[in-house]
């Protein structure tokens, strides 16, 4: 099954823990005050399966087609039943564009998985292409064995 949805519905979607009585008017542009502890989940196109969970103690539509967020949490899952959590990724801030499954921002980011943790700034993250780009101040650890990389 085919899960579709248009920006301005995964949008109004995010706004059930909102503490806004503002409607959301996308004729006139206005879309109120921001959502406070906003959560968009999305999932797979065929199957349904959880594929991200974007969190954030604010976000802000700016525009059709990006969103500001606060504190930011993106939780990937792997795609399949198990709902297994694939990686994470917190940045104190961001511009997420749901059509593309696309964040990005300037300040810090942290990019959790099982065998590495990545830190730095300037970083873009798709979903789409499951990958992370950070430009700067990049540190990585590894929690894996590298035995032979001194030799």
């Amino acid at each position: 099954m085919k899960r579709s949805f248009p920006f301005l519905a995964l949008f109004a979607a995010g706004f059930v823990g909102a503490q806004s009585t503002a409607p959301l008017t996308p004729g006139d542009g206005t879309l109120g005050p921001p959502a406070k502890n906003w959560v968009l989940p999305l999932f797979t196109d065929k199957e349904g399966f959880r594929a991200m969970t974007i969190r954030g103690s604010e976000a802000q539509a700016v525009g059709a087609k990006r969103i500001e967020i606060t504190n930011l949490n993106i939780t990937a899952f792997i795609g399949d039943a198990t709902a297994r959590v694939d990686a994470v990724l917190l940045a104190p801030s961001a511009h997420f564009f749901p059509d593309d499954k696309r964040a990005a921002g300037e300040k810090n980011v942290r990019f959790i998985r099982d065998e590495m943790e990545v830190t730095g700034e300037r970083w873009t993250f798709s979903q789409t292409e499951k990958r992370v780009l950070i430009d700067s101040n990049v540190r990585v650890i590894l929690h894996a064995q590298l035995p032979a990389i001194l030799k």
